[in-house]
């Protein structure tokens, strides 16, 4: 099981909703992600969230769909999105993907992507996607990086302190057991010569970002 959590960043920085499969996947919206899932004929399995970001107009439409609702009040010590996540990590999914999660407030965005760090703790996998971007966290390991024409561009980010040898093999940049540091830039914007290249560290969290521009 996947599933989909959409939250309520811009609607113009979102993804093409028919990428991904809608009939086997848990759709699950969030405060005005749930209005603009509707809005794409879309009727999420379950909506999160205390819904300030909605007018009445909008609140009385989603209402009539008679949703599983999961409302909380706007004054709390977590996000919407946080709730939603937790939720989800509790069914225990093969993996979540979110969107709607950036391209808004900037203290909003930096928050979600430091959410990713929930899915390392509970071993799920956690990518957030938007119109230009993935991204996702990854513990020391070895990872393939296949070659995707809508996503031309791999970044490699230091998450919360340095990464450790650092391997990139495949790539026009590579890399050979490179000590990565925070505020370096040194991994921005590589690129696959192959079909396919790897990515390996043996400390610290990296950051993943495949983009276009």
């Amino acid at each position: 099981m996947n599933i989909i959590i959409v939250a309520g960043g811009p609607e113009e920085k979102h993804p093409d909703f028919s990428c991904f499969p809608i009939d086997d996947s848990v759709w699950v919206g969030v405060d005005r992600g749930v209005y603009l899932l509707l809005k794409k004929g879309i009727k999420p399995s379950y909506a999160f969230g205390d819904f300030d970001s909605l007018d009445s107009r909008e609140r009385e439409w989603i209402s009539s769909y008679e949703l599983p609702l999961f409302e909380y009040d706007s004054e709390k010590d977590k996000t919407d999105l946080e709730l939603a996540l937790e939720w989800a990590l509790a069914e225990q999914p093969e993996g979540i993907t979110l969107l709607g999660a950036t391209g808004g407030r900037l203290d909003h965005e930096l928050a979600n992507i430091q959410l990713l760090l929930l899915g390392l703790e509970r071993s799920v996998p956690i990518e957030i996607r938007d119109i230009q971007n993935s991204i996702s966290l990854k513990a020391p390991g070895t990872y393939e990086a296949v070659n995707e024409p809508e996503y031309p561009y791999h970044s490699f980010l230091p998450f919360n302190g340095p990464v450790k040898g650092l391997s990139l093999s495949g790539f026009k940049y590579p890399l050979e057991q490179q000590y990565l540091p925070m505020g370096s830039t040194l991994c921005i914007s590589n690129e696959l010569v192959n079909k396919s290249g790897t990515y390996s560290f043996s400390d610290g969290i990296l950051m993943f970002i495949k983009s276009h521009d």
